[in-house]
């Protein structure tokens, strides 16, 4: 699934294109992705002009004239400026400067309009690339949970996944299985740094590209040959030499090393 690296990716590569873009129709074919009325939505979004394109979490938002728009890549999403538009595309929004295509195999990301935007964008925690240290702090040390199921759940962080937050952990030596209630400033603060280097640096890579995600011209992402954990069961670790292990935390495949992250 994208996360905050693709999506911010994918945001940046449209944003000074879009800019400006009025909609002049949009059409869409996919009842699991757009869940409400096509002709009435399309209504509210055809003559608005794209006034801002911006990531919040994993979501995309166009800021339009009135309201948002706001698309979640889910699975397999795919949106695309000027895209081929094969078997899997699901909305399309041709614009006076281009054609907006939105691809997505699975179906299982979401378009969604809101005035003044959608309601999902409120249960957002703090973004995981733009908080601040004391704001990281205080969304963790709310929760008695174990650190990696917690920096999954958008409500408390929003924009980490599975890759990134594996990564992060590594970098900061801390165990997925970790109690953030326990854990001392001094490692949430290592904590804080490594979300945010990590992040950062898998944006400068153009992101992971692990299956199907490309970005907004569809060119694949580098940032998965750098992974130091994720997708590495059974191989060598980077830094000590130990074996990387796979465990299932809430229900997802964890990815860390027993003698660099210890409980």
């Amino acid at each position: 699934m994208p996360e905050l690296p693709e999506v911010e990716t994918v945001v940046r590569g449209l944003a000074p294109r879009l800019a400006g873009c009025v909609i002049g129709r949009a059409s869409f074919s996919s009842r699991l992705v757009v869940r409400e009325n096509f002709p009435a939505l399309a209504a509210r979004l055809v003559g608005q002009r794209i006034r801002k394109v911006e990531r919040r979490g994993k979501f995309i938002v166009l800021r339009l004239d009135r309201g948002a728009l706001t698309i979640h890549l889910g699975m397999t999403g795919k949106l695309l400026l000027d895209g081929v538009q094969g078997q899997h595309i699901r909305a399309v929004f041709p614009l006076d400067g281009g054609t907006l295509v939105y691809d997505d195999a699975r179906q299982f990301g979401r378009i969604e309009y809101g005035d003044p935007e959608p309601a999902r964008l409120a249960g957002l925690g703090p973004d995981a690339l733009h908080s601040g240290r004391e704001e990281f702090f205080a969304a963790l040390r709310r929760h008695a949970g174990r650190i990696k199921p917690l920096l999954l759940s958008q409500s408390v962080i929003a924009g980490l996944g599975n890759i990134y937050v594996d990564e992060a952990l590594f970098a900061a030596r801390i165990h997925p299985k970790a109690r953030a209630s326990r854990l001392s400033d001094r490692r949430l603060q290592a904590l804080h740094e490594a979300v945010v280097s990590v992040l950062r640096r898998a944006i400068a890579a153009g992101g992971s590209s692990i299956s199907d995600y490309v970005d907004a011209e569809g060119r694949r992402g580098s940032f998965q040959k750098e992974h130091c954990v994720y997708g590495r069961e059974g191989e060598p670790c980077l830094v000590c030499g130990g074996t990387i292990r796979r465990i299932e935390l809430g229900q997802r495949g964890t990815h860390y090393c027993p003698r660099c992250q210890k409980i």
